[in-house]
């Protein structure tokens, strides 16, 4: 478990199975204490045991097994409260505060937003607060989530929506992809210096057994390919190297998720 100090809020980083990550982010100035996307109550009930805390809601990202299926053992033992987009209710366990996407709504005094970004399943969405993205499987280190329901257009409006929050917010993704990300992101940016420091950084950190995530805006626009195509430049180039790709962004990042799948 690695823990993050926010001014309003600590984040607690637990990592489960091959590759996920939980989040565990607990009020200073309250009681409340919100799991995020809890793949296994296991690991939340233990951690929770050792910091003497006790969860009061889960807040799901989206319908996916290993963000949810720790939701009915952490409801039963702690009868916490599951919040997740109303729209995706059919498919989230134990959801008992649907909400609207694109609002905001107040726990305890962590004042969170919510914004849609779908494309990765239709009904995703991502919790901001403060500093602090939770963003499941919309944006990842160096990467972004598979198309399963949504198509190019929307993820890349989802992406941009997360491209525009302050360069310092912290991005705690769900999934600890990045070095794999970073190898398809070298051939397809292989002239960014950014990129490479950021190889040899988060290389660094996995020898020490420490996690690449959280990571922040401003280094995942200058270093993830499929943020990239906000900078004309780089789709220009890329359009030259390839020539099955136009140069608006949206083709551009459609040409390297398409590329991605295959990778």
């Amino acid at each position: 478990m690695w823990t993050y100090q926010h001014q309003q809020f600590i984040v607690h980083q637990l990592p489960v199975l091959r590759d996920n990550y939980i989040y565990i982010i607990q009020d200073r100035h309250s009681p409340v204490v919100c799991v995020v996307d809890p793949a296994l109550a296991e690991p939340v009930i233990e951690a929770c045991s050792q910091l003497n805390i006790t969860p009061t809601h889960i807040l799901n990202t989206h319908h996916h097994w290993d963000h949810t299926d720790g939701n009915q053992k952490l409801v039963q033992t702690y009868q916490c409260e599951v919040v997740a987009n109303q729209d995706d209710a059919s498919r989230i366990p134990y959801i008992s505060q649907p909400i609207a996407a694109n609002n905001a709504f107040t726990l305890g005094h962590l004042n969170i937003q919510n914004i849609e970004v779908y494309g990765h399943t239709l009904g995703h969405i991502a919790f901001i607060i403060d500093d602090a993205l939770f963003c499941g499987d919309t944006l990842f280190g160096a990467g972004c989530g598979r198309l399963f329901e949504g198509s190019f257009a929307q993820m890349w409006v989802s992406l941009q929506k997360l491209a525009a929050l302050d360069n310092h917010t912290k991005v705690y993704c769900a999934h600890e992809y990045t070095l794999v990300n970073l190898q398809f992101a070298q051939g397809i940016d292989p002239d960014n210096a950014q990129l490479q420091q950021r190889i040899l950084d988060d290389k660094q950190k996995r020898r020490k057994k420490q996690p690449t995530i959280p990571s922040n805006i401003g280094l995942e626009k200058q270093t993830n390919p499929f943020l990239r195509p906000l900078d004309h430049t780089f789709c220009e180039k890329y359009s030259q190297k390839h020539q099955n790709s136009g140069t608006n962004p949206l083709e551009v990042f459609s040409a390297i998720r398409e590329a991605r799948n295959s990778f």
